[in-house]
């Protein structure tokens, strides 16, 4: 398969900037990849499509304000940190973005807010990439509740406005429990607390992995040869009690649901060799694009995904190419809204 496939114009007015006014009353397109059937529905009627026995699997990761603003020691010249992945807790570690990079060398200090941050560059990754210590005494609790103070929400820059103080609400799942992802899981940003009780009076079961989302995700494809693209590897944690409920639900040849592509990710990086889920703890660099054979779900939700993005890829991989890139067409002409903030398709 070639990235070339995966191009299509985008208006830009379609990339949500906000997201809707109700999590549960945004768009969604529903897709039934045997029949090519489209629907056109309000997300809470995604409970129309499960049934007593289904099983919905969601990723609990936890988006942390990982953008940070602050000072380089000595000139004072203003600098952007974004905090990419924690390397070693002990020694505050960090895989770090910096901007701008060509003043950022190895032994600047950088300090944030009053001082109430510090940190040493201590080594050079990519062109943007730096490995920086924080100088910080306290717990790893404190850690992030400073971290809390003094960061940003991350929005993707595929945002083009500024951030606001309700992204730190919206932008971030009504379920999120464990803290490590840069970006949210953005299907799962639909679901409200009522909807969540209405899964449960029916007799749709919920359970959850973990999946800690990095930039890698939204990393342009470089390559036209889509097998010779990397992944950036993501960690992830899928528990023996999910593993026992959705092996029992696909024995049962009932609808397991992965709310969106991380959940897929998580699941599809957890098989065993007879095709079943397995408990599995670690780091994943699983790329899905078209033709893969998926081993645990029959449903999915995602959001509509940006041209030649590996989250377009996976959608593609699960509904069929043909079949999702005709919708995506369709999504443009009525108006559906892209990317983190935007609309839902359920593809069944």
């Amino acid at each position: 398969m070639k990235l070339s496939k995966f191009k299509f114009d985008l208006p830009s007015g379609l990339i949500s900037l906000y997201p809707a006014e109700n999590r549960d009353e945004s768009r969604l397109m529903v897709v039934h990849k045997d029949t090519g059937k489209i629907e056109h529905k309000i997300f809470k009627d995604v409970i129309e499509y499960f049934d007593e026995g289904d099983i919905m699997v969601m990723n609990d990761t936890k988006v942390f304000p990982a953008r940070l603003y602050g000072n380089k020691e000595k000139t004072g010249a203003e600098i952007e940190v974004f905090l990419m992945r924690e390397l070693n807790p002990e020694m505050n570690l960090w895989d770090v973005l910096v901007d701008p990079a060509r003043k950022i060398r190895v032994g600047n200090k950088l300090f944030f807010g009053d001082g109430e941050l510090v940190a040493e560059v201590i080594d050079n990754t990519t062109s943007r990439g730096r490995t920086i210590r924080f100088l910080f005494d306290g717990s790893q609790e404190e850690f992030y509740k400073t971290i809390d103070i003094l960061g940003e929400t991350p929005l993707p820059r595929t945002i083009p406005r500024p951030v606001e103080p309700e992204d730190r609400e919206r932008f971030q799942t009504i379920f999120a429990k464990h803290i490590g992802a840069v970006a949210a899981p953005t299907a799962g940003l639909h679901f409200t607390k009522q909807l969540m009780k209405r899964f449960e009076i029916k007799g749709v079961d919920v359970t959850y992995i973990t999946l800690h989302i990095g930039l890698g995700t939204f990393r342009a494809v470089d390559v036209e040869d889509l097998t010779k693209h990397k992944m950036d590897s993501e960690n992830f944690r899928v528990g023996e009690e999910t593993v026992q409920v959705v092996n029992a639900v696909n024995e049962n040849k009932k609808k397991v649901c992965a709310v969106g592509t991380t959940s897929m990710r998580a699941l599809e990086s957890a098989v065993s060799a007879n095709g079943k889920l397995k408990p599995a703890a670690g780091w994943t660099d699983k790329f899905i694009f078209p033709e893969y054979d998926f081993k645990i779900c029959n449903a999915m939700i995602t959001n509509f995904q940006l041209p030649v993005s590996t989250l377009l890829m996976m959608a593609a991989a699960f509904g069929g190419y043909e079949l999702i890139m005709d919708i995506y067409q369709l999504a443009i002409k009525e108006k559906y809204k892209f990317f983190s903030y935007g609309d839902a398709l359920l593809i069944i």
